[in-house]
């Protein structure tokens, strides 16, 4: 028998670590190769991993919730026979070192058990591990605490109340926890600047509801399709907002391509799917790619691919959109468009009051980058196209 280890891969383009979402395994059991294993979050994408071996698990590294670095250690597999040898020659060689460094008095312990320890003055080479291969475990410093004696309380400090009845705390991890950290980290280091304009939306609907009559074998035409087609008319005149800006390097990077982020809410969370190469799409090609994306994103199918790479955002709640937003700008890009709801209200036409359909347009910008003069400017073409809107028909 032998043991097979097996490291954090590397799921994305310079990922640092990854997030332990869900174990599909646990310790004692008989696992096959490619058997699932645990699923992990890095960015915004899902990942299985699978098993590389046959094997039984004597040791998983990290809670759900928790993050592990690339390239650690996951996963501990006993396994046997030759194929065994020749696998843990290739892929457990690096870290044999450390398990033969347990013998040599330096103790074997996961990083959370080590700061744990470090922050109760624990010294671990004064512990006889419970775990496999003598690996020292939380379980372990509780017994060390327990064996201690009692502490007095500290004189003064703040009272400690006990939980209120009625509360519930709920552990943030996953998805949600990732888009906390990307709005918080997109909020701390953009100054945000908002734009609101109106759009009066009449003859488009009367247009999309035609053309979703005429033409229903090409599939339904969305408020949304159009919004994307007159952005991509906007962008022409007004490139520097199709960018994303590096604030380390401190570089611009326009791009000549239009790669449209969708915000999509799903049971899990807000995400992204991206509408790759925009400009090169039809009405129907856009609306038939919202739908899908959308799909995809909701039904948790959306690939990595489908999920990265935009270079400018749009977000909308359809009806329960509000009268205005402040959305916030998806970082390293430097805009941020949303729609907000449709709805009928009395304008002034020609000196005479009339009802007109009307909907808002509720923008943010990167103010480092985009100036409000080029705000202003990509909105107001927005606004043209839709209130014009025979010229997105193509």
């Amino acid at each position: 028998m032998s043991r097979f280890v097996f490291k954090m891969p590397d799921v994305g383009e310079g990922t640092a670590e990854a997030e332990i979402i869900k174990w599909h395994v646990v310790v004692g059991q008989e696992v096959k190769d490619e058997q699932p294993l645990v699923d992990i979050m890095t960015d915004k994408a899902m990942v299985e991993l699978a098993s590389p071996v046959s094997g039984r698990i004597v040791l998983l590294n990290g809670e759900e919730g928790t993050k592990a670095a690339v390239c650690s250690e996951l996963i501990v597999f006993e396994v046997e026979g030759s194929e065994a040898k020749a696998i843990t020659v290739t892929a457990v060689a690096p870290v044999i070192p450390a398990i033969a460094n347990t013998t040599a008095g330096k103790a074997l312990a996961a990083p959370t058990v080590r700061a744990r320890a470090a922050a109760l003055g624990i010294d671990l080479s004064s512990i006889a591990g419970t775990g496999p291969a003598q690996r020292i475990q939380h379980n372990d410093l509780d017994a060390v605490l327990l064996a201690r004696k009692p502490m007095a309380p500290p004189a003064t400090g703040p009272v400690m109340r006990p939980k209120e009845v009625g509360v519930e705390d709920i552990k943030i991890y996953g998805l949600r926890r990732r888009i906390a950290e990307r709005i918080q980290d997109s909020k701390r280091r953009i100054p945000h600047f908002a734009y609101v304009e109106e759009v009066d939306v009449t003859e488009l609907e009367a247009l999309r509801a035609e053309l979703n009559a005429a033409q229903s074998t090409k599939g339904h035409v969305t408020v949304l399709a159009f919004l994307i087609r007159a952005l991509v008319k906007a962008i022409a005149d007004n490139p520097g907002v199709n960018a994303h800006f590096d604030d380390v390097e401190g570089v611009i990077r326009r791009f000549t391509s239009i790669h449209v982020g969708i915000a999509t809410q799903t049971e899990r969370g807000l995400l992204v799917p991206v509408i790759h190469h925009a400009e090169t799409m039809s009405l129907w090609q856009l609306a038939s790619e919202i739908e899908r994306l959308s799909g995809a994103a909701r039904s948790g199918k959306a690939s990595r691919e489908e999920l990265t790479g935009s270079t400018i955002t749009v977000s909308s709640l359809g009806a329960l959109g509000g009268i205005a937003a402040t959305p916030i700008i998806n970082p390293p890009e430097v805009a941020v468009i949303g729609v907000n709801r449709m709805a009928e209200r009395p304008m002034v036409r020609d000196g005479a009051i009339v009802v007109r359909k009307m909907m808002n347009l509720s923008s943010s910008f990167d103010h480092r980058i985009v100036d409000g003069f080029d705000a202003a400017s990509l909105i107001k073409t927005v606004k043209d196209c839709l209130e014009s809107p025979t010229f997105l028909v193509t």
